[in-house]
C-alpha cells in the first residue's frame, strides 16, 4: 500500500504535467474546417459569390440558419473569471486554460464544437447582454465558473431572455452528475434516500442546485443539515433572511435541518449518512468522518484539492468516497454531464435545459453505470466509457420533446445514431490528425 506520503506526490504530478504540456501546445483547442476545398475555385462556393444565396435563405427563413451554418453544433463557453475551479477570483485571462479544456471536452466527449469566451468585466448586465447578444452564432451557451450570488441571478436572466438553450455548469451540471452518483452510492450500501441524513458543505453554485435535484430524487429536506462558512443553515440564520441577494440560501435554511441543528461542519457531519461537499480544499478533518453514519458516503469534490484526501476519508470510516478528480475513483465531475446533456439539446434544438432535463440525463448517467455493476470503487461511468454519451443525450433531447421545449422531434434511434456519428466523426478526427503528425506527440519530460 503507498503511504500518504506517495499519494499526495502522485496527486500532484497532473499539475506539473499541465504546465509542461500547456506551454508546449501552446493551448488546446484550434479551428478546422468541415467542408472540403477541392481547388481554390471552391471558395466562389464557400465565400463570395456563393455564400449570398445561403444569407438570402436565412433572411427570408431564419430559423434555416440551423441548416446552413454550424449554429447547431456550437456552444459558447462564457465565464468572467471570478470563481474558477477552487481558485477563486483569478481573472479572465487565468481562467482561458479552464474554458479551453471544457471546449476540449465538448468536441472530444460530446462531438459538439465549444469556443471559449472569457470576458472583461464582472458586471452581471454586461455578462447577460453579452450572452444574448451572441445568441445568434450559438445554438448554446454554458456559463462557467462566475462568483455566487450573480451567478444565480445571471443564469435566471441568461433564461429568460434567450431562445437558445443557457446551462451554468457548476449549477446544473454538478448537480445531475452529483444526483446520479449519490442514487447510486446509497444502492451499494443498502439505504434509501428517502430515510438518510445528508450534510452539504459549502451552499454556493453547485450545492444549491443540488439541494434542489435531492429534493425532486426523494431527500427529506428536514433531514439535510447544510453549512456554509457562517455556520449551519436554519431559520436563525438572520444574514439570509434579510439579503434578497441570497433568497436561494434563504429557502434552505427555511425547510431544511428539522432539528434546528447548529454549530460548523463538524456538528453538520455528526451522524450523517453522506457527505455532499463543493468548498475548498482540506477543510474536513479525518476525525469528523468518523462521527458519521455506518457505511457512510463523503463527496469531496472541491477542485483541485479536495476537502479531504480519499485515503484519509477511508481510514476515517467512510465506505465510499468521490471527489472531482479523474485520478481517483468514483469522480464527480460534470465533464459526465455537460457534452451529453448539450449533444441532446442541440440535436432537438431545444430553446432551453430543464430541471426535469437534467434529472433524466442523471437517471439515464446512473444507470449506465449500474448496468455495469456498482461497487465501493464505481457509483459512476469514467470518461472512456464513450457510449454512455449517447444514451444519456437520447435521455435529454426525449425529455425536451415530451416538455414541448424542444424544435425538432426525432425518434430515440435516430437521435442515437446522429449523436454516436457526432461523436465518432470527433474521435476520428483527432486520431487521424494525431497520426498525421498534424498535432504532434507529446514530448517526454527529459526532451
Amino acid at each position: 500500500m503507498p503511504t500518504p506520503e506517495e499519494l499526495l506526490a502522485k496527486a500532484g504530478k497532473p499539475a506539473e504535467e499541465a504546465l509542461r504540456l500547456h506551454a508546449y501546445y501552446k493551448g488546446k483547442i484550434q479551428t478546422a474546417p468541415k467542408c472540403p476545398i477541392r481547388g481554390i475555385e471552391d471558395f466562389s462556393i464557400w465565400y463570395t459569390p456563393g455564400v449570398a444565396a445561403p444569407c438570402r435563405a436565412i433572411q427570408a427563413q431564419p430559423d434555416l440558419v440551423y441548416e446552413h451554418t454550424n449554429k447547431a453544433n456550437s456552444v459558447a463557453v462564457v465565464s468572467d473569471g471570478t470563481r474558477v475551479l477552487g481558485l477563486g477570483d483569478i481573472g479572465p485571462e487565468a481562467g482561458l486554460p479552464v474554458m479551453e479544456g471544457k471546449a476540449l471536452l465538448f468536441k472530444y466527449l460530446g462531438g459538439v464544437d465549444a469556443i471559449p469566451i472569457c470576458l472583461g468585466t464582472k458586471d452581471p448586465e454586461e455578462i447577460i447582454r453579452t450572452v444574448k447578444i451572441l445568441e445568434p452564432s450559438f445554438g448554446g451557451i454554458n456559463l462557467e465558473d462566475i462568483s455566487m450570488p450573480k451567478c444565480f441571478s445571471i443564469l435566471k436572466a441568461c433564461r429568460r431572455a434567450s431562445s437558445i438553450p443557457v446551462w451554468h455548469d457548476d449549477q446544473q451540471g454538478t448537480a445531475t452528475v452529483l444526483l446520479a452518483a449519490l442514487l447510486n452510492a446509497l444502492k451499494v450500501v443498502g439505504k434509501h434516500i428517502g430515510q438518510v441524513r445528508i450534510a452539504m458543505i459549502g451552499m454556493g453554485a453547485a450545492n444549491i442546485p443540488t439541494y434542489r435535484y435531492l429534493k425532486a430524487g426523494g431527500a427529506d429536506p428536514g433531514r439535510i443539515v447544510a453549512c456554509d462558512l457562517g455556520g449551519i443553515l436554519g431559520r436563525y440564520r438572520h444574514d439570509y433572511e434579510s439579503n434578497q441577494d441570497f433568497s436561494e440560501q434563504w429557502a434552505v435554511c427555511a425547510e431544511s435541518n428539522r432539528d434546528q441543528r447548529r454549530g460548523g461542519i463538524a456538528e453538520a457531519l455528526a451522524g450523517s449518512d453522506v457527505c455532499v461537499a463543493f468548498s475548498a480544499g482540506g477543510i474536513i478533518k479525518p476525525e469528523w468522518v468518523r462521527t458519521m453514519a455506518p457505511g457512510a458516503i463523503v463527496f469531496a469534490c472541491a477542485n483541485p484539492v479536495p476537502e479531504i484526501w480519499p485515503w484519509e476519508a477511508k481510514a476515517a470510516g467512510a465506505r465510499i468516497v468521490a471527489t472531482g478528480r479523474s485520478d481517483f475513483p468514483n469522480q464527480v465531475n460534470n465533464s459526465l454531464v455537460f457534452p451529453a446533456v448539450f449533444r441532446g439539446a442541440l440535436d432537438v434544438r431545444a430553446v432551453t435545459i430543464t430541471d426535469e432535463m437534467a434529472m433524466a440525463a442523471a437517471h439515464e448517467l446512473a444507470g449506465c453505470a449500474e448496468a455495469r455493476g456498482l461497487s465501493d470503487a464505481y457509483i459512476l461511468p469514467t470518461m472512456d466509457e464513450w457510449e454512455v454519451v449517447p444514451r444519456v443525450a437520447v435521455a435529454t433531447a426525449l425529455k425536451a420533446i415530451e416538455q414541448g421545449v424542444a424544435r425538432l422531434a426525432r425518434a430515440p434511434e435516430e437521435l442515437y445514431r446522429s449523436a454516436e456519428q457526432k461523436i465518432r466523426e470527433a474521435r476520428r478526427a483527432l486520431a487521424v490528425l494525431t497520426g498525421e503528425g498534424v498535432i504532434a506527440r507529446p514530448p517526454k519530460p527529459e526532451e
